[in-house]
């Protein structure tokens, strides 16, 4: 037979807290925050998915401007890469529609009730968020280049940012996309377990680490690609199927088709 420490109602109390967040519970948290966006009006996701799609692109913004000012040194990325951060953290704090969010969030209900009613919401809710995203980034990036509102020495960075981003094949934006829609996955995964600080910490973390490994993330890295085609300096066809579309493919298969697959794997029993 088990013994129990006496550790005081307080302790007690605390103990119990922990033990509620199990998997199990983060799964239905996250599974009901998915239902609901289901269910969400077409225009407040259109909106919300425009305002992630302007609000991520101070990632590149910010990111562009510690390049722009930081010598051409081997550790240079490790602090331009902080300035990376900034759009997710008013994006996911911000609770905007975000689309590699996406890729988790309203999948759970999926495993749980396989329909093709629900695959038919996954699909418009998808459709509609990451062609606001996209259409926040291309709005973002027009404003940038034509409406003259950084400094050319700061545009400078940016563009330096954003041909880097261009140089990848569409092989490597699918191979880069798979380890970044992990990891914005596990972040939504992690964040309900989150104290507000813890949140704002984890955000950071992860995401730096996206900048800082080159990974390529399909909504920020589409604001890259649409700075180029404003600039003329790439067509829109090259942005589209050799950066925005295979990112996307590799965004999916690491948050969707990885990690909410091992997840629900783990936990089916306990459902």
């Amino acid at each position: 037979m088990s013994e129990k420490a006496d550790l005081g109602s307080d302790k007690e109390a605390q103990v119990h807290e922990h033990e509620s967040a199990s998997s199990s519970v983060i799964f239905e948290a996250i599974r009901r925050a998915g239902e609901h966006e289901l269910l969400r009006p077409v225009s407040a996701i259109w909106w919300s998915g425009v305002a992630a799609g302007l609000a991520i692109s101070t990632s590149v913004l910010c990111k562009g401007f510690l390049v722009s000012v930081l010598p051409d040194a081997d550790w240079a990325p490790a602090v331009s890469n902080l300035g990376y951060t900034v759009g997710f953290l008013i994006v996911i704090l911000g609770r905007m529609q975000l689309f590699t969010e996406n890729t988790i969030t309203p999948i759970l209900p999926l495993f749980l009730t396989p329909t093709g009613a629900k695959l038919l919401q996954i699909s418009r809710l998808w459709c509609i968020v990451f062609a606001a995203n996209l259409f926040g980034c291309m709005l973002s990036a027009a404003v940038l280049v034509f409406g003259h509102i950084v400094p050319d020495v700061r545009l400078e960075g940016i563009l330096a940012v954003s041909r880097h981003y261009a140089e990848a094949t569409a092989f490597n934006h699918f191979a880069w996309g798979i380890p970044a829609g992990f990891l914005i996955a596990a972040l939504v995964w992690v964040l309900p377990r989150m104290e507000s600080a813890g949140e704002v910490l984890m955000i950071v973390i992860v995401t730096y680490v996206i900048g800082l490994g080159g990974m390529s993330h399909v909504v920020a890295g589409s604001t890259e690609l649409f700075i180029l085609v404003m600039q003329g300096e790439l067509g829109i066809a090259p942005a589209v199927l050799g950066g925005i579309f295979p990112a996307f493919a590799g965004n999916v298969l690491g948050g969707t088709g990885i990690f909410v697959a091992l997840t629900y794997a783990q936990l089916r029993e306990e459902i």
